[in-house]
């Protein structure tokens, strides 16, 4: 199992995000991590804009979206840029994907949420087409009618992953795709409902077998300070409960929030959950850093006492 960091969804001075985000880049390649996954917050920085700025900081960490929302728009335009970004960080960009949720793309955009497993399905053959370019993308389904000519091509193999959380996008993920990058889902959920469907697909269709990038929330702290760890993690991250699909995620598996997602304790308690998540099937650990502390200072301090526990740890999973 590939470990790798989540960065960027920390909020901040918009101001000191691109040096943040280029300070946080250069400790996780320089770390050895094996990749970084960047989160496409509805209200935040863009994620493609920000694996361009780190693509040309790093030489080797793979970078990811996690992920870019498809109704935002035009498969051609997204092709275009996550082109120009894998050209930028040198052939090294996941391009994560997914139909996002009905609170993003429909209330937040204004853009209609009906029957997201076809749109996706039709966006991805749009997509998929204009990133085996250059040349002309001569598409027609049942959403989109493209013609449209392309000079760009990707400068190496550019993975297309998907989020899929229920039976149908899983199925469609595994057939169009290259895998998935999940949220909300542990051990269980992974293990008997992602893995077998996915993968099962996958065969089916006779692509390889797919790559399942899961999202994990980490602390590292006393084992007294579990509580208050998944307690934050509640309050920060909570919000993502609110959507129906995470819902029915959570009803796969044992987690019922994101604080019994989250692996809190010390290094032996936190190598242990990673283990359980390597035997479940995934093959790529996004950790999300969770400090905890009272004051600025002590979660500063907590952020950096637990990516170098993660450093360390990640060597011992490849």
């Amino acid at each position: 199992m590939r470990i790798g960091v989540m960065i960027g969804a920390e909020r901040g001075d918009g101001a000191r995000k691109v040096a943040k985000l280029l300070a946080d880049i250069e400790w996780a390649e320089s770390a050895g991590m094996d990749s970084a996954w960047i989160p496409q917050v509805p209200t935040d920085f863009d994620a493609l804009t920000a694996v361009a700025l780190m693509g040309a900081r790093t030489s080797r960490i793979e970078l990811g979206t996690a992920v870019v929302p498809l109704q935002a728009q035009h498969p051609i335009a997204l092709a275009r840029q996550a082109l120009s970004a894998q050209a930028a960080a040198g052939g090294r960009l996941a391009l994560g994907v997914g139909p996002s949720h009905h609170w993003i793309v429909q209330d937040m955009l204004g853009l209609p949420y009906e029957k997201p497993a076809a749109y996706t399905r039709d966006y991805l053959e749009v997509l998929r087409a204009a990133l085996n370019g250059p040349g002309p993308v001569d598409v027609e389904n049942g959403t989109f009618k493209v013609h449209n000519p392309l000079d760009l091509g990707p400068v190496s193999p550019m993975p297309v992953l998907v989020a899929a959380l229920g039976p149908v996008m899983l199925k469609l993920a595994g057939e169009h795709a290259d895998g998935t990058v999940l949220w909300m889902a542990d051990e269980r959920a992974v293990a008997e409902h992602v893995v077998p469907r996915i993968t099962k697909a996958a065969e089916e269709a006779g692509r390889p077998a797919p790559r399942i990038v899961a999202g994990v929330p980490v602390c590292l702290c006393e084992p007294s300070r579990v509580d208050e760890a998944r307690e934050r993690a509640n309050r920060i991250l909570g919000e993502a409960e609110i959507s129906p699909n995470y819902q029915k995620l959570l009803e796969y598996g044992d987690a019922r929030d994101v604080g019994d997602l989250c692996a809190a304790g010390d290094e032996k308690a936190i190598a242990a959950r990673f283990q359980r998540f390597a035997d479940a099937g995934v093959t790529d650990l996004s950790v999300r850093l969770l400090p905890i502390g009272d004051t600025r200072d002590e979660l500063v301090a907590s952020k950096y006492r637990t990516r170098e526990m993660i450093s360390e740890l990640a060597k011992d999973f490849r």
